[in-house]
């Protein structure tokens, strides 16, 4: 996915700023659709079926021209699938960065913040609050020490952090683990993913040859400290088949035969 990532100090006037940076975005957009729609226009003439895309092209650019992000429309599934493949700017999926004082990251919002929020609440989009000064900060600490050093800040978690779920919440994704030999590790997919999809993104030929997935929840895994021996001992080790739809923190092992 290419997303738009919008950096907004927290010294300017977001609104202002926003609302340049989407105009620039949407007259882009509108000058490549003028363009599209004057193809689909004369293929249409032949071909009456294609009627239909005309109509959705000349909401689009309708739309736009009144000032709004594509993101922002409301638009029937097989609508949305079309539009996304016009690749228009102000239709991407966007998150809002907003980077305030130390003295703001705690609370995580000031005036300048709210506005941000009320305009992405608006598109679709998503707001991540971080203090640029303390992310430099916690770069140059280890794991404890970036800890401690939060807790002392009182914030739960780091900018970077932040902005990682909200990547995965504006995208829709998940990541489910694989563990042993030689290491364990997470693999990104999207929400709804059934289990041999899951198993094509280590390899496509767990895929072709999927016959299982041995399946716990991370926490549960954890219950067990970590071990799948113990796991498996205490029956927490489900067998799934084909049309499991894999759940964020799964740990799965795949059975395949090709």
């Amino acid at each position: 996915e290419n997303d738009n990532i919008v950096h907004v100090e927290g010294h300017i006037d977001p609104a202002s700023d926003i609302e340049v940076i989407n105009t620039e975005l949407i007259l882009s957009d509108m000058e490549m659709l003028e363009r599209r729609l004057q193809k689909a226009a004369k293929a249409a003439k032949a071909d009456r079926s294609l009627q239909g895309e005309v109509e959705l092209l000349e909401r689009v650019y309708a739309w736009l021209g009144e000032g709004k992000n594509a993101r922002a429309m409301k638009l029937g599934e097989d609508e949305a699938a079309f539009v996304k493949t016009l690749d228009l700017l102000s239709y991407k999926p966007i998150i809002y960065v907003a980077n305030v004082s130390d003295e703001d990251i705690a609370s995580g919002d000031n005036r300048y913040v709210s506005q941000v929020r009320s305009i992405a609440a608006g598109e679709n989009a998503e707001v991540a609050v971080i203090c640029a000064e303390i992310e430099a900060e916690v770069a140059e600490l280890d794991d404890e020490e970036k800890n401690l050093f939060l807790q002392e800040l009182g914030i739960a978690e780091s900018g970077l952090d932040q902005l990682i779920k909200a990547s995965y919440s504006l995208l829709d994704l998940i990541s489910f683990l694989t563990a042993g030999e030689p290491e364990v590790r997470a693999w990104t997919i999207k929400r709804g993913t059934k289990a041999p999809q899951a198993a094509g993104k280590i390899h496509s030929d767990f895929e072709k040859g999927f016959i299982r997935a041995e399946t716990i929840a991370y926490d549960k895994l954890i219950e067990c400290g970590g071990n799948l021996a113990t796991a498996k001992e205490k029956g927490l080790i489900r067998s799934e088949g084909k049309d499991y739809v894999v759940k964020d923190g799964d740990v799965m092992h795949f059975l395949f035969n090709v």
